[in-house]
């Protein structure tokens, strides 16, 4: 993968914080590149169940194929985002928890 799982630990903590923090989630999303939006959107598939991790190549081509929406608007618009993006880490076995806690 090109995006980081720091980068997706970053979007994580920015997805809880929605509330107050959506212009800098946005802005973070949009300065990512196309391969790691196209990432993103992947790994959170794969944490709501609709891709194995062992399909994440598949889910990768999917995103990228279908994005037709700004990242960052269909992340946010997404119930549940950082749980998904968690599970996700963890299916790949990447500690989520241990990420998140560097950034704090």
């Amino acid at each position: 993968m090109e995006i980081s799982a720091t980068k997706v630990a970053q979007v994580i903590v920015l997805a809880r914080e929605l509330d107050r923090a959506e212009g800098e989630f946005r802005a973070f999303v949009d300065r990512l590149g196309v391969d790691e939006q196209a990432e993103l959107v992947a790994l959170m598939w794969i944490g709501r169940g609709s891709y194995d991790a062992e399909e994440l190549d598949e889910a990768i081509a999917m995103a990228t194929a279908e994005a037709s929406t700004p990242t960052a608007d269909y992340l946010i618009g997404t119930p549940h985002l950082s749980d998904h993006l968690e599970t996700a880490l963890d299916a790949l076995n990447i500690s989520a928890v241990e990420l998140e806690n560097d950034l704090m």
